[in-house]
């Protein structure tokens, strides 16, 4: 609404100054043209209001341990000049509530072959180990269907993993389950599946109670409307706390 009313305001100051120089009688005449013009850029922008641009929809995760959090991070920190240079954007970061030196970074992701050239180059091998990272590291490329960023207060998440046989027809039956989850005190905040194959869905939600939250992940409701969404095999859950957004 902003952008439309300020080429407006342009369009009509232009039209001050043209007016102006032809003699001050034409002075009421040029005002009303100003007036004119903006009422119209009102008229126009209500009419088709500016939306915000959403969130990311592309985002990598990368999910391992840490020797040290607090010898960790400055590590990370000084490598933000090669993540950009790959097209990946900090995003967040956060601490496994069981193992705070689990670590889960997510990035925005600019092109998924960019962000793969990276994690599979042996520099960013041998800055991981440097930088205490213990063991494997877990790599995820997501394309977001749902992606929330509205400011909540809770910092606690759940990120759940699970493979299924039709996107289409989990979705149908996670989006009729959605009361459930509230109920839970869960907030949906992602809903993604890997790029390139929807059969392996990426799910975060806020948690506002941690027993509420761990109750419904463990109970027989739960675990009948996965059946009924075709998800196949057992899913894997990861509790974690948000450290840190950029």
């Amino acid at each position: 609404m902003k952008r439309v009313r300020f080429l407006a305001n342009t369009v009509a100051a232009a039209a001050v100054l043209f007016l102006s120089s032809c003699g001050s009688g034409e002075d009421k005449k040029a005002e009303t043209t100003v007036d004119s013009a903006v009422a119209k850029a009102d008229t126009v922008a209500a009419a088709h209001p500016v939306l915000l641009p959403p969130g990311p929809t592309m985002v990598m995760t990368i999910t391992h341990k840490v020797a040290n959090y607090a010898k960790w991070k400055p590590g990370y920190d000084s490598h933000d000049s090669v993540r950009m240079a790959h097209g990946l954007h900090n995003y967040v970061i956060a601490r496994g509530i069981k193992d705070s030196n689990m670590v889960m970074v997510a990035l925005k992701m600019d092109d998924v072959n960019k962000a793969k050239e990276l994690a599979n180059s042996p520099g960013m091998k041998e800055r991981m180990k440097k930088a205490g990272v213990v063991g494997p590291a877990s790599m995820d490329y997501l394309e977001a269907v749902l992606n929330d960023t509205t400011a909540i207060q809770a910092t606690n998440r759940v990120m759940v993993k699970h493979k299924v046989k039709d996107w289409d027809a989990w979705k149908k039956v996670f989006d009729e389950h959605k009361q459930a989850r509230v109920n839970a005190g869960l907030t949906d905040r992602v809903v993604a599946y890997t790029v390139g194959d929807n059969h392996q869905v990426t799910l975060v939600f806020a948690v506002a109670d941690m027993d509420k939250a761990t109750a419904f992940m463990n109970s027989k409701d739960l675990k009948d409307k996965m059946t009924a969404g075709g998800v196949v095999g057992p899913p894997t859950s990861f509790y974690y706390k948000i450290a840190e957004r950029y």
